[in-house]
């Protein structure tokens, strides 16, 4: 049996659950500016799994990499629901 597939599947399953709460948190903290962060991780995992042998790892590490970008934008999406109400607003302690 080969159950490849399935360990991509359940672990791609976690890292997009992973970066969810990332994102919202990131927002929470330190605003739209962090961007930046996740570009760079973003870049970083994607040229590790060019390099990566292993099929399953260099697989898992281009999910981590695309997940990265993805959550630029949602990262920018997190602060319109803010805006909304729909999440709490950091209040900024002086």
């Amino acid at each position: 049996m080969n159950f490849s597939g399935i360990i991509i599947g359940v672990a791609t399953f976690l890292i997009i659950g992973f970066f969810h709460p990332i994102v919202i948190k990131s927002e929470y903290y330190f605003g739209v500016k962090c961007w930046w962060v996740f570009a760079l991780m973003g870049v970083a995992t994607l040229v590790a799994s060019l390099l990566v042998q292993n099929i399953i790892l260099s697989t898992l590490l281009a999910v981590w990499g695309a997940s990265s970008f993805w959550s630029i934008g949602e990262l920018f999406e997190q602060r319109k629901r803010v805006e909304k109400g729909w999440f709490p607003k950091r209040e900024k302690k002086d």
